[in-house]
């Protein structure tokens, strides 16, 4: 559905975004996670028409993004980090504006509108003056624009930013909906709401496209350090120095202070649990668990783009 193909932006002589390509079928949820500076927002900017790239195409349906035919644009929504809104206007004056831009006429807005009210949980603020809104009320505006026009594509910059909790679980559910028959690009820096919602997941780290695939491919393919927690009755002096003693393992961490309970970080493809376990009916230990970490989408963003990112990827892959 939609298609960006060795996208790449300078700015002077700095580039944000280098040779980037990806495509995104129709009813895939795909997420963006990077850090600050990764060149998401710069990417969105650009498949989203409001920023040309120095280089490379975007395609929405087939069609050039930015070609002679500004009507292909009708079919994206846009949600951006920082939502532009007219204070001035009441909210669902506000709507009817935006939708209007969109190429809606009267009738089609006076129809849809309550039903658009209703999905971003805006109803009860219809008639307000936008400018007095909380700001998870604006973010609910911002969202419920983008959504108006019932574009193919719709490509959300935190969409659950200012948002309490009720609010976040209501705007997520919606977001599964629009999945069902809408492309969707979701940019967010948070990581459960990527597993949460995302069958595919884009990692950013400067510039560049450093992994792609699902949350558990990415968790399940990456072999850095395995990790081992072991957690004893009691306090057992010697266990330290012992567990350090256990083949796979590479150091040994206390966690809280209780002196019972430890993480082990192992060598690649090591699993020690049989010979700890061994190792506590030797010296009489009582084990209340012994559990290998499973890879978190967490620990996968970390080790990617950290400055050792690129070894790590590249000995992720060998």
């Amino acid at each position: 559905m939609i298609e960006a193909m060795n996208l790449t932006r300078r700015f002077g002589g700095f580039t944000a975004v280098a040779d980037v390509s990806f495509a995104v079928p129709e009813g895939e949820i795909v997420g963006i996670l990077g850090p600050n500076g990764a060149g998401k927002t710069t990417t969105i900017r650009m498949i989203t028409g409001f920023l040309p790239p120095s280089s490379g195409r975007v395609t929405l349906g087939g069609h050039d993004l930015f070609g002679g035919d500004v009507a292909v644009r009708r079919h994206l929504g846009y949600l951006p980090e920082n939502v532009s809104l007219y204070p001035e206007m009441r909210v669902e004056e506000y709507l009817d504006y935006r939708a209007r831009l969109e190429g809606m006429d009267r009738g089609a807005v006076r129809r849809r509108l309550p039903e658009i009210l209703d999905r971003c949980l805006l109803a009860d603020v219809r008639r307000q003056i936008v400018g007095t809104l909380s700001k998870g009320y604006r973010q609910r505006v911002g969202l419920a624009a983008a959504i108006f026009h019932d574009p193919r594509v719709l490509v959300l910059d935190e969409p659950t930013v200012g948002l309490d909790p009720k609010q976040i679980i209501a705007i997520r559910e919606l977001i599964r909906e629009l999945g069902r028959k809408h492309t969707l690009l979701l940019s967010t820096h948070i990581l459960p709401e990527v597993e949460l919602l995302c069958q595919r997941v884009l990692i950013f780290d400067r510039g560049r496209i450093v992994a792609e695939g699902s949350p558990e491919a990415l968790r399940e393919r990456w072999r850095g350090r395995g990790s081992v927690t072991v957690e004893l009755a009691a306090a057992a002096p010697e266990a330290a120095a012992a567990l350090a003693g256990v083949a796979g393992v590479e150091q040994v961490a206390a966690e809280g202070d209780s002196g019972a309970r430890f993480r082990l970080d192992c060598a690649a493809g090591a699993d020690p649990r049989a010979e700890i376990f061994q190792l506590a009916v030797a010296k009489g230990w009582t084990l209340l668990e012994l559990a290998a970490a499973r890879a978190s989408l967490e620990d996968v963003f970390v080790r990617l783009t950290t400055r050792d990112g690129e070894a790590d990827a590249a000995e992720e892959a060998a």
